[in-house]
Formats: structure tokens, sequence, C-alpha cells
């Protein structure tokens, strides 16, 4: 499943800056005021002020031949995170968040609505094939990549363990 990001500031952008910076390596779609849902890969969706936007990866800011390169993480890290909003350490920079996506879209709305963060970003889920092209190649998973269910202690209770 999807695992997304939320975000508690712009870095110091008003929300109009921030979309002129996300349009030099994404083709921006303004999308209402109803869920949107990424539909293929390289598309993220954003939820900012109320409205939710179709992001497009623009040609050349991804590595389709590199198997972290080819991920929406690392797209999103590489091209947004990082250079515009001065996030560089997933695991210890306290204005970013991560949503499983079991929790739904709504609940991305629900948190940039209440204030508590200021922007919102919903990935295409890492495909199969995506995982095992990174295992094959011996590399690791970029942080708060993939949310799997069920969780593995479930999985162990639910699986059969008869010979």
């Amino acid at each position: 499943m999807d695992y997304n990001r939320v975000i508690k500031d712009l870095n110091g952008l008003s929300a109009s800056q921030f979309i002129d910076k996300l349009k030099e390596n994404f083709i921006v779609e303004e999308r209402g005021t109803a869920e949107y849902r990424p539909l293929q890969l390289h598309e993220l969706s954003m939820y900012l002020e109320g409205k939710w936007y179709k992001l497009n990866a623009k040609p050349g800011t991804y590595n389709d031949n590199d198997p972290i390169g080819v991920l929406d993480v690392t797209i999103l890290s590489d091209k947004v995170l990082a250079p515009v909003l001065n996030i560089v350490d997933l695991r210890k920079d306290k204005r970013i968040d991560f949503v499983g996506g079991l929790r739904g879209l709504g609940e991305l709305k629900k948190r940039v609505d209440s204030g508590e963060m200021k922007v919102a970003f919903a990935l295409y889920p890492v495909t199969m094939k995506q995982l095992i092209d990174i295992a094959d190649n011996n590399l690791i998973m970029p942080p708060k990549v993939t949310w799997f269910e069920p969780k593995l202690r479930s999985g162990l209770v639910l699986h059969s363990l008869n010979d």
C-alpha cells in the first residue's frame, strides 16, 4: 500500500510560491476539493489549502534504469523535500510525518485542515516488481516507502503452519 507524507510548513514560502517551485519539476494540475489519489507511477497527489493537486513528474526528474531512482518517494525527496522544503533526513526531521495507506486520503486532509500540517503528499504504491528489482540489485529501500497489510505478526498468526 502507499505510504504518504505530511509536512508542517512550506519552509517560508507562500502556497503560490511553493506551487511555482513545484512547476520546475512537475506538471501541476489543480483537481478541486474531491480527494485525488495518484493513478500511476510518477504521479503524486498533493493537498494544500483545501485543494487537491495532481503532480506529474517531468521526464528527467527520475531514472527508470535505477531501481531506487525510479521510485516516486525518491522523486519527492530529491525534487521537493530536500531542495524546496529543506527536509533532508526523513528519519529525524520533526517537520515531516508519515501516514500509512490504510488510513486513507481522508487522514491527510484532516491533518492539513486541522492546521497541524501545511501540505500532504499521496504517493502511488511501490509495486512488487520495484521491490524485487531493489532486492535483486542488493539495494536497500529508502525509509518509509511501503505499507504492508497484514503486518508480519498478523501474517504469522494467519498463516497455516501445518506440514
